[in-house]
């Protein structure tokens, strides 16, 4: 093919038709993330200002949030998805739910300080289900955990957290009736969120 006197434009017109193969995918790619978080905010916007609670599913939701933090992910911190998927819809707040998972995976990132992994496991245990969002980072030191759910109390520098995601967590996690928890040593650190299974009826 190299000693073709037509081979060289062979070899370009190959190489320009590879590369807008690539490019064709790159657009397509790009096009359904922006679908995906388009949906997503929809979701995350939405307001349920009935009161009451509401059908939802909860693996759905966690989701939602994972595709609104694809950019702060994507660079340094490997997700690993360990959910039930035979899990049914729940009768919850799902919007309030979203701020919970939102609060702990927000957290769990800057623990990181967006390089290491995120494990969030999804199951039924009895009536209950538990939610987990594991990440690797330093850690939180004994003395503190007992404070972290109080208002206003923070161990980021001033600026930079208002003291309240926890609080906020703990108080819509109470409205549920559940309970959040939380386990650390320097390298794990795990909140589990315990919900009751209130199921729809049919």
């Amino acid at each position: 093919l190299l000693k073709d006197p037509e081979g060289e434009k062979i070899l370009q017109t190959a190489y320009q038709f590879a590369n807008l193969q690539t490019s064709t995918r790159n657009i397509v790619t790009a096009a359904e993330r922006a679908a995906k978080v388009v949906f997503a905010l929809k979701t995350y916007a939405h307001d349920d200002s009935s009161g009451n609670k509401t059908e939802a599913n909860i693996i759905e939701g966690i989701d939602t949030i994972l595709t609104l933090y694809y950019n702060q992910l994507k660079y340094g911190v490997d997700v690993i998805r360990n959910y039930d998927d035979s899990l049914s819809a729940i009768l919850c707040y799902p919007d309030q739910l979203n701020q919970v998972w939102t609060n702990l995976i927000h957290n769990g990132i800057q623990a990181m300080e967006s390089k290491g992994t995120l494990t969030i496991d999804v199951r039924q245990q009895d009536d209950q289900i538990k939610v987990s969002f594991t990440d690797s980072g330093k850690g939180i030191p004994p003395d503190v955990i007992p404070k972290i759910f109080q208002p206003f109390f923070t161990t980021k520098p001033p600026g930079e957290g208002s003291g309240l995601g926890l609080d906020i967590v703990k108080k819509i996690v109470d409205k549920h009736q559940g309970q959040i928890e939380v386990e650390s040593v320097p390298g794990k650190t795990t909140f589990t969120v315990v919900l009751p299974m209130e199921i729809v009826s049919e």
